[in-house]
């Protein structure tokens, strides 16, 4: 059975990779209807065609994407214990193949044409080993899905054999905004209310690889790590550049933010040993949209901030600290400065007027609320009735939604007010905390001790697994004060973003990874290391299914 499995990993890892299905491009339906006439067609489903799902996402009614879930129940259909096999089946772009775009899903085809190339030695070597397969999405992850889909499959042909449920579970939107997942959840809510059963783990096979040069160590990751996205939207005040202390330059208060946080080693969120990498700009701009010579009014920036066990209300805590440790030290260089230029000038020297204002999104909200009124609410509900939430980017939405509450805003001093734009990837921190946890990592380490002696390189389980995946969306572990503290400090909440807080509180099922290795993940040298992914992790993936099932 388990050699079945990896020579269908193997087999359905070129079929998928053949399928281009770049994230918001029509092969993202293109493979969801392959997998699912692939399924269809198994006689196990057209005896139990109601187990069987093209689901359509729940985001945008001319959305054609779709979800495939596959529930096979093992057995004689008795067993409540059910693992969720995820897998994203989109991918990033192909842009970065240039003049190979029209192989980058032809792994054949683009080796041999990557040979004629200038490389690296590293990717040389492991291009003429024979041990590397490269392609668009072959390592991100149609190898995941593959397995999974390998693994389903023989669970459908021998129910028999497995003592629970394996649900395959097929995703696009994954390198977007996730609607795949989120949409899911509903029906996986329902499938388990329905049948009574009880969801044990989700098991995502999504990819991995070396953590830093000359690792030769293999991961599997319990838990997931988490991200928000804090956004500075700065009000400086003008001046003409021949006064230029008359005013405050926005970009000298972004720029000390930056200095502040971009990649702050204070900031790096520690659990169990395990560290984040620290924050760092995503973006940074003023707003200014003609030249002349007038300093810029404002300016915006925004961080990509990992987490591992620190919350939305503990990150904006501390970012306003920085924040107002910023705007006191430009304050007092630039008193400095003016001094220095008033004694060069020889003219009298007062102190700047400026002092440190800093905002949370929801402290000025409710300042203008209590001074505007209903006047607020009605100017801020024109706007976004002008903006358009199916089209507009989700930063851009977010940024017109603070710029128009400062503009109502009587303070015109200078300030920065400090929110989160979306996306927001909640992080999983699986320590043991409960049965199923401990039961969990008790499945994992026995996997790898079981296929440890088979291989060479160290199997080592790691808290965290530390890309941004779609396995945030399997819980919600703040408690609804802490929600509603990021709610109310994301201006896009809900007109143009949200999350389903409370399917995703009702699911609550702990999550691992258990993916191939390979290399280069969303770049044209993207490969993926044969022996591991198509022996190793399939296997992996089967013992850990069978010791959550005992």
């Amino acid at each position: 059975m388990l050699k079945r499995i990896q020579e269908n990993t193997e087999k359905y890892t070129l079929e998928l990779t053949r399928i281009p299905s770049a994230v918001e491009t029509d092969g993202e339906t293109e493979i969801a209807r392959h997998i699912f006439e692939l399924l269809k067609n198994e006689p196990y489903f057209q005896e139990h065609p109601e187990q069987l799902f093209l689901q359509k996402l729940q985001q945008h009614s001319t959305d054609q994407r779709r979800n495939v879930i596959a529930y096979v129940k093992g057995g004689n259909g008795e067993h409540r214990k059910t693992v969720i096999l995820l897998g994203h089946i989109d991918t990033v772009g192909i842009e970065d193949y240039r003049d190979l775009k029209h192989i980058a899903n032809n792994p054949p085809a683009l080796e041999e044409a990557l040979k004629q190339m200038t490389l690296s030695d590293e990717v040389k070597r492991d291009l003429e080993s024979g041990e590397w397969v490269f392609g668009r999405g072959i390592f991100d992850m149609k190898c995941g899905v593959a397995a999974n889909l390998a693994t389903t499959l023989e669970a459908a042909r021998n129910p028999d054999l497995f003592n629970g449920n394996v649900i395959f579970l097929g995703v696009p939107d994954e390198e977007g905004n996730s609607a795949g997942m989120l949409s899911a959840l509903k029906l996986l809510n329902a499938i388990r209310k329905k049948d009574d059963l009880e969801y044990v783990a989700v098991l995502d096979t999504d990819y991995m690889t070396s953590r830093y040069e000359g690792d030769e160590n293999r991961y599997i990751y319990v838990g997931t790590i988490g991200k928000l996205l804090p956004s500075f939207y700065i009000v400086g005040k003008e001046t003409h550049v021949g006064q230029s202390f008359g005013g405050l330059d926005p970009n000298e208060l972004s720029s000390e933010l930056v200095r502040e946080i971009n990649l702050c080693k204070d900031l790096c969120d520690v659990a169990d040993g395990e560290v984040t990498v620290p924050p760092i700009t995503l973006k940074q701009k003023d707003l200014k949209q003609d030249y002349s010579v007038q300093i810029a009014k404002s300016a915006h920036l925004y961080f990509n901030y990992p987490t591992h066990a620190s919350e939305p209300d503990e990150v904006m805590d501390k970012l306003v600290i920085k924040a107002e440790k910023a705007f006191n030290q430009v304050i007092h260089r630039l008193n400095d400065n003016y001094r220095e230029y008033c004694r060069m000038s020889e003219i009298p020297f007062q102190n700047l007027p400026w002092k440190t204002k800093v905002y949370t999104f929801d402290a000025l909200y409710r300042k203008l609320e209590a001074e505007l009124g209903d006047k607020m609410k009605q100017r801020l509900a024109a706007l976004k009735r002008r903006l358009d939430p199916e089209t507009m980017d989700d930063r851009a939405y977010s940024l017109a939604v603070v710029e128009e509450i400062c503009k109502m805003n009587p303070d015109s001093d200078p300030m920065i007010i400090v929110y989160f734009a979306p996306p927001y990837y909640p992080h999983m921190y699986i320590n043991g905390k409960d049965d199923r946890e401990r039961r969990l990592l008790e499945a994992l380490n026995n996997s790898a001790a079981k296929v440890q002696p088979k291989i060479s390189e160290p199997l080592k389980l790691r808290k965290f697994y530390p890309y941004i995946s779609d396995l945030s969306f399997c819980s919600v572990t703040e408690n609804q004060d802490t929600i509603n503290k990021l709610i109310t400090n994301m201006p896009a909440w809900p007109e143009k973003y949200e999350l389903p807080i409370d399917e995703m509180r009702a699911f609550d099922v702990p999550v691992a990874n258990i993916g191939p290795f390979g290399k280069d993940a969303h770049q044209f040298t993207e490969r993926l290391h044969k022996p591991f992914s198509f022996e190793v992790m399939p296997e992996l993936l089967f013992e850990t299914i069978h010791d959550l099932f005992r």
